[in-house]
């Protein structure tokens, strides 16, 4: 049962109880802008990626820029998106199972529904549970393109799931998932680089084999937050699927342009707010927000506010900031501004979003409660 909101409309953001997700929403809606505006000009669709922000409301401010629906990892996450009005669904990971692809055929008869697939017996299960339907339900081919995860290789593999796809009469084939996650983080630019350019020679390869085949290829879909400019200018790419973009966490926020500066084409944009619940010893503070507020898979947050604070020792219900170097040290009772090293694990752990309109100024104040609909829908 979800817990009630930290804040209300018109709250103080000094009043907003803690831990709690703190979206500034001058910043979000200027990342929106930002990537509706760099897609419009490459000529290229976008499909951002909900399973980082789980939120229907968000998933409509991205379609109502241009986005032409939204992705998702796993069924449930695409029933709430359904159900909160988005009518256009890619779950772009595998589906297996009865159940799950029963639930996925009939969110079809209310929304334009989309899988994908790396093996011949998901088909027939997909196509069986799309027929019982009475729905067609699109499929792309997932090839592998360097992520060495889930996907077929590329060539001659993904054209025989191709042609059975397009054999049976509940599906549709859609095109190519091509996504290259590791290549988002790597740290300097010539690196995405070149392992773009790679996925961009197993794509063209693939689809002149689907061609030679007499199969056209709709869509190629892939891309994300770190390397989606590559892919939007590559010619091959129809449609990305960033996701991060419109909160920016601290781990890419590491990553480097060419001139060798930091990634800043989008502004941090999600914070958990946390409160100085001990001062015990005049190098240290202990913060309210720790393992089941943040995630700590791309290492610890950052701290706004605080030159030199260094947030360590994590544990349940606690996180240590070291302040033996700042020169203003934070008091019992302090609010602290923390940006996640990654967002999608952290907005997880939470139930609600409070936005914060002037999160810059000397007032800012709740604008907005939004419920993060998908938590927990991990099935």
């Amino acid at each position: 049962m979800p817990q009630l909101p930290p804040a209300t409309p018109g709250d103080r953001l000094a009043d907003v109880d803690t831990p709690a997700l703190i979206v500034d929403l001058d910043a979000f809606e200027r990342n929106l802008g930002r990537m509706a505006d760099a897609v419009a000009m490459a000529g290229v669709r976008l499909r951002p990626h909900a399973k980082m922000h789980k939120s229907p409301i968000i998933g409509l401010k991205q379609i109502a820029l241009g986005a032409v629906g939204v992705c998702c990892q796993k069924v449930s996450e695409a029933e709430v998106m359904v159900q909160g009005g988005i009518g256009d669904v890619l779950v772009s990971n595998e589906v297996v199972g009865s159940r799950k692809l029963a639930r996925l055929a009939a969110l079809a008869r209310q929304a334009r529904i989309a899988v994908v697939v790396d093996d011949e017996a998901m088909i027939d299960a997909l196509a069986a549970a799309a027929a019982t339907a009475g729905v067609t339900v699109g499929v792309l081919v997932e090839i592998d393109v360097g992520a060495n995860r889930c996907g077929v290789a590329p060539g001659p593999a993904a054209v025989r799931l191709a042609q059975r796809i397009a054999g049976e009469a509940s599906l549709r084939f859609d095109g190519l998932q091509a996504y290259h996650g590791r290549a988002q983080h790597l740290r300097s630019a010539e690196e995405r680089r070149a392992a773009i350019a790679s996925v961009c020679v197993d794509v063209r390869h693939t689809k002149a084999a689907l061609a030679e085949a007499g199969l056209a290829c709709p869509t190629v879909t892939g891309a994300g937050t770190g390397t989606f400019e590559l892919e939007a200018a590559s010619g091959v790419f129809d449609e990305l699927q960033a996701g991060s973009y419109c909160f920016m966490d601290a781990d890419y926020a590491r990553n480097r342009k060419s001139d060798g500066t930091f990634f800043n084409t989008f502004e941090h944009a999600l914070f958990v707010s946390a409160t100085v619940m001990s001062t015990p010893r005049p190098e240290r503070a202990v913060l309210d927000a720790g393992l089941k507020a943040l995630a700590f898979d791309s290492g610890p947050p950052e701290t706004v506010g605080i030159a030199g604070a260094v947030y360590e020792r994590p544990s349940d219900e606690h996180g240590c900031l070291d302040v033996t170097t700042c020169n203003a040290r934070p008091k019992l009772g302090d609010k602290i501004l923390l940006i996640p090293g990654h967002c999608d694990p952290t907005v997880n752990l939470h139930d609600w979003y409070v936005g914060v309109r002037g999160l810059a100024s000397s007032q800012p104040r709740v604008e907005c409660v939004w419920p993060v609909a998908a938590r927990g829908a991990l099935f």
